[in-house]
C-alpha cells in the first residue's frame, strides 16, 4: 500500500487539495471561511457513527445526547482532517429530525458554514430574500461562546452560520468530548490503513426540481455573493437514455463549492428524477471528499466494505482518453484496477471515484477526488459516470 501523501497536511496544503484561491474579503457581502460541518439525519446515529468511523476512517471526538441533558437526539461528531460530520438520530418519534428522516431517509439537512460575522451575514442574507430560520444568538458553556444563526436553502436543507472564534470546547456548547468509537491506531501503525482516508470537503452537490436550478443559482449569487464557476448543459451531461443540467456556484476563495443539478428531458428517468422521487424532494445528492492519495483511500475503504461504482475496462483502453489525459502521477493500469476516473483541463488534472448510495434509498452518495491543479469537476468523465449510475438504476428497476 502506498503512503498517504500530505497526511499531516496543514491549512495551506488542505486549501491546495480543494483548489482554494486567494480572495480579498473587503468587498465580499457574505464572506465564508469554509464549510464548518455537515449534519446527517439518520435512523440510527450510533450505528451510522460506527460505519463512518470504520468504513470512512473518521474519528469520533464529541457527543451530545440524553446524558448531557439533551433528551430528543443522540449526536456524534466525527472528523477527518478539516472535514466534520455530525450524525444525528432521534431517540423518540416526536422530533423534527424524526419527521425529516421519515420523509427523506438518511441524508444531509444542514450544510453549516463558518463565517467571520454571523450577524452581518444573516442580515445580508435576509435582506436579499433568504428565509431566516434562527436569528443570531449566543450559545455558551465553560469553554466559551459560539455565535450562530440559520437560513433556509433548497428543500428542507439549511445553512447554519457559525462563528466559533471565541470557543475552545470540543465542538459546540453542550457537546462532551469522547473517545473514538473505533481505535484505528494498530492499523495505522502497522501500515494497513492510512491515518486519514480524506482531508476535507471539496464540494456538496444539490439536486433540485426541473426548472429550479437557475432560481437557486440566483439565490446563492444574490444572498451569498457566490459566483458562477462552471456550467454543464445539453450534451455535456447526457447519455442515450437520460440527461441533466448543472451549474456550479462558489465563494471567492473556492473553499465552498455548490454544484446544483436539475433533470433534463430524456428517454428514461434520470438520476436526478430518481433522487427527487426517493428523497421526497430537493436535497444534497453527494459529497465530494478531497484526498491526497485516492488509490490508498479507495483500497482502505473498499477493504472496509464501501462499494464503488464500476467502470468498464473499455474506458481506460480508449486511445482518445489516454491522449487527452497525458501523464498523471500513477500508471493508468493502477487507476483501471480500482475503477478511478481521470480528467484533465487547462489547469491540470484530477482523479475521482464515486460510491454507491450509502443507504437503502438510492439517494446520498460520496465522491473521492484528488486534484492536481484542475479546478473542474470531471467533465470528461460525465458520460462514463452517468452510464455507471444508469446501470445501477436499471438493476433497481428505476431507470
Amino acid at each position: 500500500m502506498t503512503q498517504l501523501i500530505r497526511d499531516n497536511a496543514d491549512g495551506a496544503e488542505i486549501d491546495d487539495l480543494i483548489g482554494a484561491v486567494p480572495h480579498d474579503i473587503s468587498d465580499d457581502p457574505f464572506p465564508v471561511n469554509g464549510v464548518d460541518h455537515l449534519r446527517f439525519v439518520v435512523g440510527n446515529a450510533k450505528q451510522a457513527a460506527h460505519y463512518y468511523s470504520t468504513a470512512f476512517g473518521m474519528s469520533c471526538f464529541a457527543y451530545r445526547g440524553p446524558e448531557q441533558g439533551y433528551p430528543d437526539h443522540a449526536e456524534y461528531v466525527l472528523t477527518s482532517g478539516r472535514a466534520r460530520f455530525v450524525i444525528t438520530g432521534s431517540v423518540h418519534g416526536d422530533t423534527d429530525a424524526a419527521a425529516h428522516h421519515a420523509r427523506h431517509g438518511d441524508g444531509v439537512n444542514d450544510i453549516a458554514l463558518d463565517v467571520p460575522d454571523v450577524d452581518a451575514a444573516y442580515r445580508h442574507a435576509v435582506a436579499q430574500g433568504a428565509a431566516g430560520l434562527v436569528e443570531p444568538h449566543d450559545i455558551a458553556d465553560d469553554h466559551g461562546t459560539v455565535r450562530t444563526a440559520a437560513i433556509a436553502t433548497y428543500g428542507d436543507t439549511r445553512h447554519t452560520l457559525i462563528d466559533r472564534s471565541g470557543y475552545t470546547g470540543p465542538f459546540l456548547p453542550g457537546f462532551a468530548a469522547r473517545a473514538p468509537i473505533v481505535d484505528r491506531t494498530p492499523l495505522i501503525e502497522s501500515g494497513a490503513q492510512p491515518k486519514r482516508f480524506f482531508q476535507a470537503i471539496d464540494h456538496v452537490v444539490g439536486n433540485v426540481e426541473l426548472g429550479q436550478m437557475d432560481e437557486w443559482v440566483a439565490f446563492y449569487q444574490r444572498v451569498m455573493g457566490f459566483t458562477n464557476m462552471a456550467e454543464f448543459v445539453g450534451d455535456d451531461i447526457a447519455t442515450e437514455y437520460s440527461a441533466l443540467m448543472s451549474k456550479v456556484v462558489a465563494n471567492g476563495t473556492r473553499k465552498v463549492k455548490f454544484p446544483l443539478n436539475e433533470p433534463a428531458v430524456g428517454k428514461k428517468k434520470s438520476q436526478i428524477d430518481e433522487y427527487l422521487q426517493f428523497y421526497g424532494g430537493p436535497g444534497p445528492q453527494h459529497i465530494a471528499l478531497a484526498t491526497g492519495d485516492i488509490l490508498t483511500s479507495v483500497d482502505a475503504m473498499r477493504a472496509a466494505g464501501v462499494e464503488f461504482l464500476a467502470t468498464p475496462a473499455s474506458y481506460y483502453d480508449d486511445p482518445e482518453l489516454r491522449a487527452r489525459i497525458g501523464q498523471v502521477r500513477v500508471p493508468i493500469e493502477e487507476l483501471k484496477s480500482r475503477g478511478v476516473l481521470v480528467d484533465r483541463d487547462e489547469d491540470g488534472y484530477l482523479l475521482q471515484i464515486f460510491t454507491k448510495p450509502m443507504q437503502d434509498r438510492p439517494t446520498v452518495f460520496f465522491e473521492l477526488i484528488e486534484r492536481h491543479g484542475s479546478m473542474g469537476f470531471g467533465k470528461g468523465n460525465f458520460k462514463a459516470l452517468f452510464e455507471a449510475i444508469e446501470r445501477e438504476q436499471e438493476r433497481r428497476g428505476n431507470l
